[in-house]
């Protein structure tokens, strides 16, 4: 072969693995633009019809590792843990986003990560859903918030950090917010809020459950560590109020059905009892 074909075709090889790594990593993202799916019961975009409506989402039809899920303590596997989740999270600047669907906290640089296995997984951004989508014992709640982390290896793999909130005291990291939120109701756009501390987001809980899916909304990629906070905070009423008025119409109640557990396994990490003499 001549060395002139040589590096043609070694051209192409390179452009060719650098296209399909980008494919992979764009299938990692949750989908930006909000008008192209909807959570309307019975409507051609919600999440019945997530699937059908690209071909690159077909993994919210046809995913057999799909979120959320009810999270049923009769049907877990208990893991004693040794210690809690390690983080090296820091305060960096972060920017709120109306996505539409959504309201986003997104940093805009190294706003650390968490220790899973002894991998590093770095936070990119947090939204919130009302209702919850998880469910715990069947019971849904008033609120989740998701931090999105993903690793830096590739291919990229994500891990999600969910807290569960129900109708009680006002959640003060929101409290902070609401000035900001109040001024995008009904508007897609995005402001800097600032340096903010992932902590004071969501403090850590003792005990979580663990269990592999999906991102929750398209293109629904599988494969996704799912890490639910076992303690159930609290949020106000009003505060669920205003994150509701703040996105579309359409998705007021952004919370996409509960889907089929088939047979995975969840594990719910509790502390070691250390032993009285």
């Amino acid at each position: 072969m001549k060395p002139q074909t040589n590096l043609t075709l070694f051209i192409f090889l390179l452009l060719l693995s650098f296209v399909s790594l980008h494919s992979t990593l764009s299938r990692a993202q949750e989908t930006e633009d909000e008008s192209e799916f909807d959570y309307r019961k019975g409507s051609e975009k919600g999440p019945q019809h997530w699937g059908e409506l690209k071909k690159e989402w077909a993994s919210c039809k046809h995913g057999k590792s799909q979120s959320p899920i009810d999270l049923s303590t009769r049907r877990v596997t208990i893991v004693p843990r040794t210690g809690l989740l390690e983080n090296t999270y820091k305060p960096q600047k972060a920017t709120l986003k109306n996505r539409g669907h959504d309201i986003q906290v997104k940093w805009e640089g190294d706003a650390g990560s968490i220790r899973v296995n002894g991998s590093d997984f770095f936070l990119h951004q947090a939204h919130w859903h009302s209702p919850s989508e998880h469910t715990i014992n069947g019971r849904r709640y008033d609120m989740e918030l998701h931090m999105v982390h993903s690793s830096s290896s590739k291919p990229e793999k994500v891990v999600v950090v969910g807290v569960l909130y129900k109708i009680g005291r006002p959640d003060p990291f929101l409290s902070k917010l609401g000035k900001y939120i109040r001024k995008m109701v009904d508007e897609v756009g995005e402001e800097e809020i600032g340096y903010i501390h992932p902590l004071g987001i969501s403090k850590r809980g003792r005990n979580y459950f663990t269990y592999m899916g999906s991102l929750t909304v398209p293109p629904c990629t599988e494969g996704v560590l799912w890490i639910i906070n076992h303690k159930v905070r609290t949020v106000s009423r009003e505060q669920v109020k205003l994150l509701r008025e703040a996105v579309h119409d359409y998705a007021e109640r952004n919370a996409r059905p509960l889907q089929p557990r088939n047979d995975r396994e969840i594990e719910l990490h509790l502390p070691i009892k250390k032993p009285r003499y």
